[in-house]
């Protein structure tokens, strides 16, 4: 009788250990599929949506005088482009298009500063079909700072992250005896501290000729405008809006700064184009700025 009560306890705990074992071998399989799960979530590769068929961009690379320029279709392949990749890359654990300037040598004419920026074109590799205000244009774009330097006061250098710039014809520049098409920009958005800033041009003479009016010394800075909510390094959207005599900025859909004057009719003289990117504003030595865009679009 005391072996058969032996032999029934030793089943009933060989049961037990071996229900034990089983119910750990599964948690342990459950563990490990839910281990390789979170790693495939952490491998996900994220790319931008933006499509460059109809941007050139112009890096701090170059032979030392004259900046990298890349217009379509090389810029497409920028991914594998090794000369541009130090300025132009993908982040694809955000899935964002990174833009990295610092100040070089290789600057663009009437300019010191260094810039990895899109310069819009209406034709894909072609400069000299642009548009007025007339025609009228959208940009949008949704961005953040990724990192910047700061000067030796402790305080964030300025980029330019967007831009609308003025160009004359060939007409208008033989007209008035100029190297270069280039015109002033209309539009200047700066990331500054943490803000969102907007800078402008105004008519010096508002009874010019539409001629002086060409003339880049016919036109002044507006006193600037700084939209309220501070941005820092998060992501943000800003939306540039253009029709016939007015131009309207939008940060993230909440606030506007809205132009509609005298100044902005004038402009009407110039063609344009959208700029995008990483303007640099320092030549501070060992400073740098990344800025990361997340979508870009343009419309007119």
């Amino acid at each position: 009788m005391r072996i058969k009560l032996k032999l029934i306890v030793l089943f009933v705990f060989v049961s037990v250990l071996n229900a034990n074992c089983q119910s750990s071998q599964v948690s342990t399989k459950e563990t490990e599929v839910k281990s390789k799960k979170k790693r495939k979530k952490k491998k996900k590769i994220k790319l931008p949506e933006i499509d460059l068929t109809h941007w050139k961009v112009t890096t701090p690379g170059g032979n030392g005088k004259k900046p990298q320029e890349v217009s379509p279709p090389e810029i497409i392949n920028y991914a594998t482009n090794e000369s541009l990749k130090p300025y132009m890359y993908n982040d694809s654990t955000r899935g964002a298009l990174v833009f990295y300037a610092f100040p070089s040598k290789a600057t663009t004419a009437n300019t010191k500063y260094s810039r990895s920026e899109l310069r819009e074109q209406m034709v894909s590799g072609e400069n000299n079909v642009n548009w007025t205000f007339k025609d009228g244009g959208y940009m949008k774009g949704k961005l953040a700072i990724d990192d910047i330097s700061k000067d030796s006061e402790g305080k964030y250098h300025r980029v330019i992250i967007m831009q609308i710039h003025g160009r004359l014809t060939n007409e208008q520049r033989d007209l008035i005896g100029e190297k270069d098409n280039n015109a002033p920009p209309i539009l200047k958005v700066y990331w500054d501290k943490g803000k969102i800033r907007v800078k402008t041009k105004v008519l010096k003479n508002l009874s010019s000729t539409p001629e002086e009016m060409l003339h880049e010394e016919a036109w002044g800075d507006d006193e600037g405008f700084n939209f309220e909510q501070e941005v820092g390094f998060g992501k943000f959207t800003l939306e540039v809006e253009v029709s016939d005599g007015k131009m309207v900025v939008i940060l993230n859909k909440n606030e506007f700064k809205v132009y509609e004057n005298i100044h902005m009719k004038k402009w009407g003289v110039f063609e344009n184009y959208f700029k995008a990117g990483n303007y640099f504003q320092t030549r501070d030595e060992g400073a740098f700025a990344k800025v990361r865009f997340y979508d870009l679009e343009v419309t007119h």
